[in-house]
């Protein structure tokens, strides 16, 4: 696995940005804090730990004029190695060196200036609250909860307003406005959750977006270190984490490196004048940077493995600007790289996270991205990051997978990506019919595609998503068609997402696609809600049903070795009929599709190899049990799952 290059390599190349640097080689005596002081305007990492594999810290330091102070500070175990000067006088980099011999604890980092005066800021090391090796990330055993904050549950409706902050109220009529869903609503209904089988939980980012619009979804933040306050506060987030962990579960934050908001506090002052891609265009045409930036992205994703991709091409697809409202970060400014990866390491820290998922993967620099996940990697051996490349191309998915013989020799040390092109396979393999297997080839040879690979079992696949249209609706309101998609998600060696909404049918018919009308509230989630999905309160039978279908599945799920980790054996479809198994020892599990209308008796002379005859096995459904011999009647169109597990 790749080291922390960019951090490693910062003091060769930061005279690439024409810095002025200084060095400190005193010998340092811990000084004891007795007040603590914050003259600085922003320091950030705002603390960082003791005991990193890597002993280098980079601190951001924010303030008026500070580039013309000189920093001081005395405490043992930690040196300044060197002071860079931004090319905005409004900064000061400064590069620590934490040794093993560093304590925990505060001390005081003095900035003096030519006329005698000086500034003080008290900084801390914190102890680790559990080694490197216990934060274990998300994988095939786990079933995660996707959850959009705004639309979930409002728990807290004090905070749905906050003075100050650029858009302002609460209109749930809007599908583009804030409607009040915060952190602690999804942590008090952490039983529902639960209890449906979910091991993990997703939600969208709930840093801080201070946007004048479109500012509920959490992409374009504003403050990397910030909780919005309109989701919560960092303790309430830790509270989601901390009652997360106490069931065994795990948080996974979504995170973005490629981009921020356009009101980003940084953009009125940026540290240098590569801050941003693109960043010459935008402040000589600030005032009308939205038509700019159309003419200086594509979102050609390939050319960051097509060996014919011309440079002009490959530049606009990775530094152009996702949209308008959304500043292109420049991971190749050294200092923005370790802005980022020291960003994701807090946080894991912080929150004591189960993973890492990372938004728009392929559009940021892709050596910074290998660089920024073997830096996570490194220091937490046994954790999982998922980025996000939607590209319905298996080539591309393998791609970014970590141990991928790519020809260009990259490897992205990122362990699992995301399956749009399996995603596709389902939808369209279950809406066809004209096909003698009735379309569920696309299926089989979906599946069949992970020979592509390295570890198809750690690739997150799903159904839907908060960019993608509900299932729901891609299937057209056929609730079976839904239920045999579901089941088969949960069956592939795959670790599997679903959508908040997707178990009680949730739709977007009247716009399919709508990203607004995708991320709708969650009945129950706002007091005088006529609907309750959490208690089941005025559902209909079908929304009821659904519920109970996925919640069998999962808790099964949760409990299958065979499912988890166990050999895949699939047979090609015939006459409409697709059967897949997952073997563990003495547990299988056959699943069993069938989209023909009437009842029929299939013949299991097929399928000897799976070692199942003359055994008894349960439908996981309807808990009946058969005897696996030479034939089983099935007599519906739909999913059917049997285990030789008696429990």
């Amino acid at each position: 696995m790749k080291t922390l290059k960019l951090t490693l390599l910062t003091l060769l190349v930061a005279t690439v940005f024409s810095c002025q640097e200084t060095t400190s080689e005193e010998k340092v005596v811990s000084e004891p804090v007795t007040e603590i002081q914050n003259d600085i305007e922003k320091v950030e990492p705002p603390h960082w730990w003791i005991g990193f594999k890597n002993q280098n810290l980079q601190l951001l330091v924010k303030h008026p004029n500070i580039g013309k102070a000189t920093p001081k500070m005395s405490y043992q175990g930690v040196s300044v190695i060197k002071v860079h000067k931004a090319d905005s006088p409004n900064y000061l980099f400064l590069d620590l060196e934490i040794s093993e011999t560093a304590k925990a604890g505060q001390f005081n980092i003095k900035f003096q200036h030519e006329d005698g005066s000086e500034l003080i800021q008290t900084y801390e090391l914190k102890s680790r609250e559990k080694p490197a090796e216990d934060y274990v990330g998300f994988d095939s055993s786990d079933a995660i909860y996707l959850i959009t904050p705004d639309r979930f549950a409002n728990a807290n409706p004090k905070n749905d307003e906050i003075e100050g902050l650029l858009q302002q109220g609460i209109d749930r009529t809007d599908n583009y406005a804030r409607h009040g869903g915060d952190i602690q609503g999804i942590t008090k209904h952490l039983d529902y959750i639960e209890d449906l089988g979910f091991t993990a939980v997703w939600p969208c980012p709930v840093l801080i977006n201070d946007m004048p619009n479109g500012s509920y979804h959490g992409y374009a933040m504003t403050d990397f270190y910030k909780v919005d306050p309109r989701f919560g506060t960092l303790e309430t987030y830790r509270e989601l984490a901390d009652n997360l962990r106490s069931r065994d579960m795990k948080l996974i934050m979504d995170q973005v490196a490629n981009h921020c908001g356009l009101y980003h506090w940084w953009m009125e002052d940026l540290p240098f004048k590569d801050w941003v891609n693109y960043q010459e265009l935008y402040e000589e045409h600030i005032d009308n940077w939205d038509w700019k930036v159309t003419k200086t992205s594509n979102h050609r994703r390939t050319t960051n493995q097509d060996p014919y991709a011309s440079k002009s091409d490959h530049r606009e697809m990775a530094d152009g600007w996702f949209v308008s409202d959304m500043p292109d970060l420049n991971q190749r400014n050294p200092f923005m790289a370790n802005y980022i990866i020291q960003n994701s390491i807090w946080w894991v820290e912080t929150l004591g996270l189960g993973g890492i998922r990372q938004d728009t993967y392929p559009y940021s620099d892709k050596d910074f991205m290998s660089d920024w996940a073997g830096a996570i990697m490194t220091e937490y051996p046994n954790f999982s990051i998922v980025g996000e490349e939607w590209s319905y191309n298996p080539l591309l998915i393998g791609y970014w997978q970590e141990g991928h013989h790519n020809n260009d020799k990259y490897n992205s040390n990122l362990k699992s990506t995301m399956d749009f092109a399996m995603q596709k396979h389902i939808v369209d393999a279950l809406n066809e019919y004209e096909s003698w297997d009735q379309g569920l080839v696309k299926m089989y040879e979906g599946l069949a595609n992970d020979f592509a690979y390295t570890s198809p079992k750690d690739i997150m696949v799903f159904l839907d998503n908060h960019d993608k249209s509900r299932v729901f609706t891609e299937f057209k309101g056929d609730i079976t068609n839904t239920k045999m998609a579901l089941s088969y998600l949960l069956m592939m060696p795959r670790i599997p997402q679903i959508y908040y909404g997707t178990e009680i049918l949730m739709d977007d018919f009247d716009n399919p696609g709508d990203h607004g009308l995708i991320r709708t509230d969650f009945p129950g989630g706002w007091e005088g809600d006529t609907v309750n999905a959490f208690s089941g309160e005025g559902l209909t039978a079908a929304q009821k049903d659904m519920q109970v279908y996925l919640k069998q599945i999962l808790n099964y799920r949760k409990n299958s070795k065979a499912i988890h980790n166990g050999k895949t054996m699939h047979f090609a479809p015939e006459d409409g009929v697709y059967v897949l198994a997952r073997i563990l020892g003495n547990e299988t599990i056959v699943h069993i599709i069938n989209k023909n209308e009437n009842p029929l008796e299939l013949d299991l002379d097929r399928f000897e190899e799976l070692g199942l005859d003359g055994k008894s096995l349960k439908n996981i459904i309807s808990d009946e049990i058969i005897i696996w011999d030479t034939s089983i009647k099935i007599a519906n169109k739909g999913s059917v799952i049997l285990t030789t597990k008696s429990n």
